[in-house]
């Protein structure tokens, strides 16, 4: 989530420079990002990790490079994430596919589309 919920992400400019940084491989160093969609304060992702790879360390690096980005395009300075975050990790027996789903229709229950197509900043491998 980002700093006190603030709506970053509204603005395209924003969104584009997260969005971007999400897309690009090497932000996710030893995991592999399956699926993610950027709300406009926050962002979900479903990703796999390799063995050894600390979510923790993985999110600071994520944050970190994103911020810098966001800020650099929005022209600002200063703190942009939340420091902490939500995880949680899926049994052996859930379906990702469902799961996956779910995490991408996150603008649809929230209003945003009507259409998951019309929303611009999502991907998802197993869709």
């Amino acid at each position: 989530c980002c700093l006190g919920r603030t709506r970053y992400f509204d603005d395209p400019l924003a969104s584009l420079a997260a969005a971007t940084d999400i897309r690009e491989s090497t932000t996710w160093l030893d995991a592999r990002l399956h699926e993610w969609v950027l709300m406009p304060d926050h962002f979900h992702a479903l990703l796999r990790l390799r063995s050894g790879t600390r979510l923790a360390s993985l999110l600071h690096t994520v944050k970190g490079s994103s911020a810098r980005a966001i800020n650099r395009r929005l022209g600002r300075v200063g703190t942009l994430w939340q420091p902490n975050f939500h995880d949680r990790a899926l049994r052996a027996d859930e379906n990702r596919v469902v799961v996956a789903r779910y995490i991408v229709a996150n603008p649809l229950r929230s209003g945003l589309v009507d259409r998951i197509g019309d929303f611009p900043h999502w991907d998802c491998a197993w869709l």
